[in-house]
């Protein structure tokens, strides 16, 4: 018995130095590659909308000085609701009308807004925004929800939010915190942990050949050398990084995530990490066959469309006597996001 534990113990103590020593041989070899991968900016095709006539545009100020520029967009009819149109990283707010123009065709008005340095909103000097959502970033989408409540037109009964890519992050930490937000859509939404740790995985298969230790490496492993580059960032940067996958657990309001399962940059699985970290008890994800990062819209218009008005009637709106449904679908230009060159062989 005393051979069988002291053999436990060797063994133990064997695999606690291994995984020790893998941490700091890992660390001291990626950590600033990790550090400048991290902050490196997809190659976009920003989608940028066109100027809507008779939208009323606005000018509101964040919590910390800032000037955004908001535009509110009436829908036709009787108004069915209202929804915060959160849009992706380096659009404009007009790009709320590739993705929202059925919806206001159908009753909804939408509020759509540029965060700093994005669009015709004031530049912030000492902030450079990356894809991944800050404080920053949430003080200028928690500004444009103040607005919009602070409105004498609000509506009452609260509103919807629809958030694009990094957006769609930003949706989920608002209505983690806010009772306001009484749903919300996401189209290509991620979170920060969830999309490291996948991205780390594949870059030090690239560049290090030792595969037997690369394959019994834990997550944990890869996520606190993430985490320590996330920290070396924001520290040079003067930002905190927000955790979607933290927060999405406080999420009580109904959700819909759309995603494409063609998505090369935030894989399917991803996505659906942070989907099973949702704590609403009414949720739905939704992957679009074929589709690559945003290219939803396009590939299924139609449906895309349907599923959008439906999803606001049934959880936000009045829900006509019948239901509405489209038949003419609109295709929109959305381009697809391309990765860096880094990224790109991951």
């Amino acid at each position: 018995m005393i051979v069988l534990c002291s053999v436990a113990l060797f063994f133990a103590g064997l695999l606690a130095f291994v995984v020790v020593g893998s941490h700091y041989y890992y660390r001291y070899k990626f950590l600033d590659q990790v550090v400048r991968i991290f902050q490196e900016k997809p190659l976009f095709v920003r989608p940028r909308g066109e100027v809507v006539p008779g939208s009323e545009d606005v000018t509101f100020t964040t919590s910390d000085g800032i000037a955004l520029r908001g535009s509110y967009l009436r829908g036709e009819g009787k108004r069915r609701g209202v929804i915060l149109f959160n849009p992706e990283f380096g659009s404009n707010r007009w790009s709320s009308e590739l993705y929202c123009a059925k919806l206001r065709d159908t009753g909804y008005d939408v509020f759509t807004y540029e965060p700093r340095n994005q669009g015709e909103s004031a530049n912030d000097s000492s902030y450079a925004p990356l894809q991944w959502i800050t404080d920053k970033d949430l003080t200028d989408a928690s500004a444009a929800l103040a607005y919009l409540k602070s409105r004498p037109d609000m509506d009452p009964r609260g509103l919807g939010i629809f958030g694009i890519s990094k957006g769609g992050g930003l949706a989920m930490l608002l209505a983690a915190e806010d009772r306001t937000v009484k749903c919300i859509v996401t189209d290509g939404a991620y979170a920060t942990y969830l999309t490291v740790v996948p991205f780390m995985r594949r870059f030090v298969a690239i560049y290090s050949p030792r595969k037997r230790i690369q394959a019994l490496a834990p997550d944990a492993l890869y996520g606190a050398i993430g985490m320590a580059a996330i920290r070396k960032v924001a520290k040079a940067r003067n930002v905190r990084f927000q955790w979607v996958e933290s927060e999405a657990k406080r999420i009580s309001v109904p959700v819909l995530m759309i995603h494409g399962e063609a998505d090369s940059y935030i894989k399917p699985e991803m996505a659906k990490a942070l989907f099973n970290r949702v704590g609403a008890p009414e949720k739905e994800f939704w992957a679009v066959p074929g589709a690559k990062h945003n290219q939803a819209l396009n590939v299924a218009p139609l449906e895309y469309a349907q599923r959008l008005v439906d999803f606001f009637d049934d959880h936000l709106g009045d829900i006509p006597e019948s239901r509405i449904v489209l038949t003419k679908p609109t295709l929109v230009p959305v381009p697809e996001v391309l990765s860096p060159q880094v990224l790109a062989k991951l």
